[in-house]
């Protein structure tokens, strides 16, 4: 549920400073596993933007280093004016990172902080997966999407957007699918690894599919895949209050390293 005012706890307030590098690190891998179509830079923050897809993920400024409080105001309203000629709303992206004066500006004018996420991790090096059925994953971007879009029960009008976000990707990735005979794909997982880490970047599992043990299925067949590629710790991110993914994630040994939420102009809710 959105929440607004003095009562929230900033996200910059559940870190210690020795939790920096480590986020600093995961925002970089995640920024390459997800690519946006363009990229800018005002001062620390990052303004992501993707005409054509709508996720957060790709259409936020990301603020990044906690001691920017440089000209806050005059910023935000800059960047406000990006998002207006991409058509996008604008949304700020809080992490460890943020500036708490950017926090506390975005309190008194009134933003709203909605969509509270946690980036976990787990070892891979010493992590006893499941006995699993095996896949393999798949190098045809086409099919994933087709699938992915399918499972998810997403707008077929995003399939162009999709597949140039997953063609965009540039460190080594996994496109997983798991198909029956009867409804075709019926779970997919993207798995891209960068050097030693492994990002989950999606688990889906069709509605009336769940509860028979796909989503352990393929999430075994990635992390598998990642760990023979010499990858030692897996990321993903994950709504807070998720519970059966969060559950399917304990038991596959991910903790949290910290929280992220976004915030909306006025007017945007």
């Amino acid at each position: 549920m959105a929440t607004t005012g003095a009562d929230i706890l900033p996200m910059h307030a559940q870190s210690t400073m020795n939790k920096l590098p480590l986020v600093r690190r995961l925002e970089a891998v995640g920024f390459r596993a997800w690519p946006a179509s363009s990229v800018q830079y005002d001062g620390s923050w990052q303004v992501r933007l993707t005409a054509g897809h709508p996720s957060k993920r790709l259409n936020c400024v990301v603020p990044l280093d906690p001691s920017d409080h440089r000209d806050l105001e005059i910023r935000l309203e800059k960047a406000q004016r990006k998002f207006e000629a991409y058509g996008r709303p604008m949304v700020v992206r809080e992490t460890p990172l943020a500036s708490p004066m950017l926090v506390d500006i975005l309190q008194r004018q009134g933003w709203e902080r909605f969509d509270e996420n946690i980036v976990m991790t787990a070892d891979l090096v010493d992590l006893e997966l499941p006995d699993a059925l095996d896949h393999l994953p798949s190098h045809d971007v086409g099919r994933y999407v087709d699938a992915s879009l399918l499972v998810d029960g997403a707008d077929p009008i995003l399939k162009p957007a999709l597949a140039e976000v997953v063609s965009g990707i540039k460190p080594p990735s996994g496109l997983f699918v798991i198909e029956n005979d009867e409804a075709g794909p019926v779970a997919t997982t993207l798995c891209v690894q960068d050097n030693d880490l492994a990002g989950i970047m999606s688990v889906s599992v069709a509605a009336q599919h769940r509860r028979k043990g796909l989503a352990i299925e393929i999430l075994t067949s990635a992390l598998r895949w990642a760990r023979m590629r010499s990858a030692r710790t897996a990321w993903l991110q994950v709504g807070a209050f998720n519970e059966p993914a969060l559950a399917l994630y304990a038991r596959f040994g991910f903790h949290e390293a910290y929280r992220y939420c976004y915030w909306r102009s006025p007017g945007e809710a």
